[in-house]
C-alpha cells in the first residue's frame, strides 16, 4: 500500500479512504482488464448467435484463449500473481466474476437448449474455467511454441467433455453435488460489487 500511495503521490493512510485493503485495491487495478476480457467474450458470443449455444459457448472458449495468449502479461497479472486472501464470502466480489458469469451463462443456456451437461451448472463452468486457465498456463510457463489452433483445438474437448452433443428434450442439468453448493455459495453475491469494483 505505501508503494502505491507513493506511486501516485499521497501519503499511505489516504488510500485507505479508498480501499479497505489490498485486496481491493488489487482488485480495483485488475478490474478493466477482466472488463476487457468478458467483452472479448462477448462480442464472439454475438458473433455466433446464429451457430446456435454450442457454438456460442465455443466462441466464447475461444476468446478467453486468444486473450491469454494475446496479452500473456495482463493475462499472468490476472491469474498467475498471488492475490491477497479474503474471505469466501467475498470471493463473488471478485472482478474474475465477470469472466465466471460469461461461462456459466453460456453453459446454463446450452442445458437449457438440452444439451446435457456432464457437471451441475456451477461446477461445470469453474472446471472449464480451470481447464482453460491450466492450457494457457502451461504455454505461458513452458514457453511452449504451440500454436493458436492447437490451443483452440484443446480447448474445443473441454467443451465436448463438459457438454453433450446430442440434443435431449427439456433443460439437461445433472443432479446437485456438494461441490455444486460450494462453489454457488462462493458465486452467490456476484450481483452484488465490492467496493472499488464496479
Amino acid at each position: 500500500m505505501r508503494a502505491v500511495a507513493k506511486e501516485v503521490g499521497v501519503a499511505a493512510p489516504s488510500i485507505y479512504l479508498h480501499f479497505a485493503d489490498k485486496a481491493e485495491l488489487v482488485w480495483a487495478a485488475l478490474t478493466d482488464k477482466y472488463e476487457q476480457l468478458a467483452a472479448q467474450m462477448r462480442t464472439a458470443d454475438l458473433a455466433a448467435a446464429e451457430e446456435g449455444v454450442r457454438e456460442r459457448l465455443r466462441a466464447q472458449v475461444h476468446a478467453y484463449c486468444r486473450f491469454a495468449l494475446h496479452n500473456a502479461g495482463h493475462y499472468r497479472l490476472m491469474y498467475e500473481v498471488r492475490q491477497p486472501s479474503v474471505e469466501l464470502s467475498r470471493m463473488g466480489s471478485h472482478p474474475a466474476r465477470l469472466v465466471s458469469r460469461r461461462l456459466r451463462g453460456a453453459l446454463a443456456a446450452c442445458a437449457d437448449d438440452g444439451y446435457p451437461l456432464t457437471l451441475p451448472l456451477h461446477q461445470a463452468a469453474n472446471t472449464l474455467w480451470t481447464g482453460l486457465h491450466g492450457l494457457v498456463s502451461v504455454q505461458h510457463s513452458l514457453s511452449v511454441n504451440s500454436s493458436e489452433d492447437m490451443v483452440l483445438g484443446l480447448a474445443d474437448g473441454l467443451v465436448d467433455i463438459l457438454v453433450g452433443a446430442e440434443r435431449t428434450a427439456g433443460p439437461a442439468y445433472p443432479p446437485d453435488t456438494p461441490v455444486e453448493r460450494l462453489i454457488a455459495r462462493t458465486v452467490s453475491n456476484e450481483g452484488l460489487p465490492g467496493p472499488g469494483v464496479p
